[in-house]
């Protein structure tokens, strides 16, 4: 199961779709908290970067300390070297621009996956 984190419902919805309709079996979740306090047990995660409360970096920061080995996908719409430096010292699979996740998420997935 690819659990997609994001708080905009609509881009939640649409990446989700999208995930599924490359046969996958999807899980979403409007927050990074709410994430965290289900274990969904989530293969991948896909997460939008810019979330309130917690963001997707916080998240991955998270997941790291309690020693998670979950592959973790970050999409951005403020896509910045700062931003990718970070995602990249975390561990992050790959960190897409929301405006091109359609054409690059099937193989982000692909390689989160292998």
């Amino acid at each position: 199961m690819i659990a997609i984190i994001d708080d905009d419902t609509l881009a939640r919805a649409a990446t989700e779709m999208l995930v599924r309709s490359l046969g996958y079996v999807t899980r979403s979740f409007a927050s990074a908290e709410a994430f965290l306090i289900e274990d969904c047990g989530a293969v991948c995660i896909i997460s939008d970067v810019q979330m309130p409360r917690m963001s997707g970096i916080d998240l991955q920061r998270a997941l790291k300390t309690r020693g998670s080995k979950v592959p973790v996908i970050l999409v951005t719409g403020f896509l910045d070297d700062a931003v990718r430096a970070v995602a990249m010292q975390l561990g992050s699979t790959a960190l897409l621009p929301k405006s091109d996740t359609a054409n690059h998420l099937a193989s982000a997935i692909r390689a989160a996956l292998a």
